[in-house]
């Protein structure tokens, strides 16, 4: 199954029935440290609110899962983004993102990445330029903090943040 010119994606949060099938989009992407299909379903029955998935002909096709930081409950942090391969290429992620900012409303949003993750870091910002907002990047954690064999994760703060109507998030 692809998406088309013609294709409707549609955008709602996700259910703890996803859940394998969010592990199965998660752990096909290649790049993503993959959960296990437990915490997906737990992201689906918990984090809902400030999750997203992408749905074609009713199939998952793509998800973000995020949270509001606890010290900072205006900040969501997105923790992955995955689209299954048949979808790729199509704006899905783009729209998720865009969807979940709007819907959450948050001043900002922060998500880590690998400074050699392009895909990411061109996915983030161009978010960041269509939200008129600015990006700080920081490292976030070392790879001596994450451990052998794991490469540094660098923040990537995004905000303020305004609606894709022009509208600043009041969060």
């Amino acid at each position: 199954m692809s998406v088309s010119q013609t294709a409707s994606v549609t955008l709602a949060p996700p259910t703890p029935a996803d859940g394998p099938t969010l592990w199965s989009i998660a752990d096909g992407t290649g790049v993503l440290d993959v959960n296990s299909r437990y915490a997906y379903a737990l992201w689906g029955r918990d984090f809902a609110a400030t999750s997203v998935v992408a749905r074609l002909d009713g199939r998952p096709v793509g998800f973000v899962t995020g949270y509001r930081r606890p010290a900072e409950p205006d900040t969501l942090f997105v923790w992955q983004v995955a689209v299954d391969a048949a979808a790729r290429g199509h704006g899905v992620a783009a729209s998720m993102l865009d969807h979940l900012a709007d819907r959450v409303g948050c001043t900002h949003l922060e998500t880590t990445i690998t400074a050699d993750n392009a895909a990411s870091i061109a996915l983030f910002s161009a978010f960041a330029q269509r939200h008129g907002a600015a990006v700080e990047r920081t490292e976030l954690f070392a790879a001596a903090e994450l451990g052998a064999g794991i490469k540094p994760e660098f923040l990537h703060r995004i905000g303020p943040i305004t609606t894709t109507t022009g509208e600043m998030h009041t969060g």
